[in-house]
């Protein structure tokens, strides 16, 4: 994952995808491991964090992406793509496409800051 620098922005990426072609010992493995998780269990992070239920249908990973100014929301996303398509194959966890939501955690605090001014 990338770090950045004092001029950092850091984006907070929830990439969603569907499980596909399971083997019998990837099910098994994350049945075993269901409890650990939880959605409410998740966070964001560097590493990411997984997410999935008992049906072992749809999943989501949580990546916090720190980038340069320069990188934007497409960057950010970009990278918890390649992160999460890795994590994926290292565990041999088959899925479909993936696709990236992305928040920029410097646009929310900017648009805070803005209704809080006097008018």
């Amino acid at each position: 994952m990338e770090t950045g620098t004092a001029g950092s922005r850091t984006y907070r990426v929830t990439v969603r995808g569907r499980f596909q072609g399971l083997t019998d010992a990837a099910q098994a493995h994350l049945r075993a491991h269901l409890a650990e998780h939880d959605v409410f269990l998740s966070r964001f992070s560097g590493e990411g964090s997984l997410s999935y239920d008992h049906r072992l249908d749809f999943f989501n990973l949580r990546y916090e992406v720190r980038l340069d100014d320069g990188g934007g929301t497409e960057r950010a996303a970009e990278v918890a793509l390649t992160e999460a398509t890795a994590f994926l194959r290292t565990l041999r966890l088959g899925h479909g496409e993936l696709r990236g939501e992305v928040m920029d955690l410097q646009a929310m605090t900017d648009h805070r800051r803005a209704r809080r001014r006097p008018r």
